[in-house]
């Protein structure tokens, strides 16, 4: 046998590992955000903007429901097409849309029909338990929390569908479901959280709250209390999704990634290691909110001073969020370019390397199994994480109550020969 072709044998390329098609990207995306932002607007009406609202600015309550409700339902309603429109293009066999084929997979062929069932019909029903809601005169009324709470839970389960299982799982597939829904809960209540401030701080976003006089929570306007609360709860919020994202998303390293040196050398890595500054970015955005932006606001509005909060407001705060936004929506859209794992991707490159047939099917490796190691190194991992959340938002909290402190005023030296009512004798 020639020499060229015995390297040909022993030496094969390693196997292409590509992006895939744009439009499979665009449609996962656009599922993602639909689904994920009515959780985190639906999430943000419920537990940091409503109760902001109903003790700083009652009068504010509807307006401030009905603004996140009407986003809210109207995400929940393209959640629909969007999934079918997915299903429908992997359905098809030479590529478009077969929409016919995604319609009739609703509810059969077992548990995967009945997830992908479940994941449109849940989303119709949340949008239409806070559709009511969308009418002011509704939505500060009694029943508010009750179709809030309801339609989050199917908002919820509805995005839980797609990382359901179709068999009952087993233990390492149970803690990895458990992974991914936190994984998925915590990006969803970020990314709705982030769009709805974004949305209440354009104009008529509070309306019916007073500019000036005193607050229901105590100090500065209406308007000053309740975006001092609101941000405060979402903040809490925030740094709580933060720790869900980033446990679940160190489980998920730990079992895609065989080490550092993968994110460079596989394409999986690479894009990975893209998310992962992406990422970064949005942590250290959202420091500036948590340490810079949230203190300053409470500053204002502990001196009743309306007119630089509305300049913080309108200028530095949108701006930072619309950012944050933005960045968060392309998380979501690289996040669908992630497929196979890393691990996999580098044994079958090596593995290229000593090939001795061009036609065998490419070997992939074994799931990871955790040891007592790993489980140690996850306790103390979780335990870090949990306690650096924690330690930040108690100390951006000291620091806003230090700032929004009145400064004391020195004492003026008094002189004993200028005491009032008292003159020189000898002048």
């Amino acid at each position: 046998m020639p020499a060229a072709r015995v390297a040909s044998v022993t030496a094969l390329p390693a196997p292409s590992t590509p992006l895939g098609p744009f439009a499979d990207s665009a449609l996962s995306w656009a599922t993602w955000i639909t689904l994920m932002g009515f959780v985190g607007l639906v999430a943000l009406a419920l537990f940091a903007a409503g109760p902001a609202a109903r003790r700083a600015a009652p009068g504010a309550l509807a307006a401030v429901t009905s603004r996140l409700a009407s986003a809210a339902a109207v995400l929940g309603g393209l959640a629909v097409p969007a999934v079918l429109s997915e299903r429908a293009h992997d359905s098809a066999a030479t590529g478009g849309f077969d929409y016919g084929a995604a319609w009739d997979q609703l509810y059969t062929g077992g548990t995967p029909g009945v997830l992908f069932g479940l994941e449109i019909t849940l989303s119709l029903v949340g949008a239409a338990l806070v559709v009511p809601l969308t009418v002011r005169t509704l939505a500060a009324g009694p029943a508010r929390r009750v179709l809030l709470a309801a339609g989050l839970l199917a908002g919820a389960v509805s995005l839980w569908t797609t990382k359901l299982p179709a068999t009952w799982p087993d233990g390492r597939t149970a803690v990895e479901t458990a992974m991914w829904i936190l994984h998925l809960t915590g990006g969803a209540c970020w990314l709705g959280g982030l769009a709805g401030l974004v949305l209440l701080a354009l104009p008529g976003g509070l309306r019916g709250a007073a500019q000036a006089g005193p607050a229901c929570a105590g100090g500065g306007g209406e308007r000053a209390g309740f975006w001092s609360l609101a941000i405060r709860r979402y903040s809490a919020g925030a740094m709580s999704c933060v720790a869900a994202i980033g446990l679940s998303g160190l489980f998920l390293f730990w079992e895609h990634v065989d080490g550092p040196n993968q994110l460079v050398t596989t394409m999986y890595g690479r894009v990975l290691g893209v998310k992962i500054l992406i990422f970064g970015t949005l942590l250290g955005l959202g420091a500036i909110n948590q340490f810079f932006l949230h203190p300053r606001i409470e500053a204002l509005r502990a001196a009743g001073d309306e007119r630089p909060l509305r300049t913080v407001l309108t200028r530095h705060f949108p701006a930072v969020v619309g950012v944050e936004l933005l960045l968060v929506a392309t998380v979501l859209f690289v996040a669908p370019f992630l497929h196979g794992s890393a691990r996999d991707q580098a044994f079958q490159a090596d593995a290229a390397k000593h090939a001795t047939s061009a036609t065998a099917p490419p070997p992939g490796l074994a799931d990871k199994s955790a040891s007592s190691a790993t489980w140690i190194l996850g306790t103390l991992e979780t335990v870090a994480v949990i306690a650096v959340m924690a330690g930040g938002h108690r100390v951006s909290g000291r620091a806003a109550a230090r700032r929004a402190a009145p400064a004391a005023k020195p004492d003026r030296p008094r002189d004993p020969d200028l005491v009032a009512g008292r003159r020189d004798p000898h002048s």
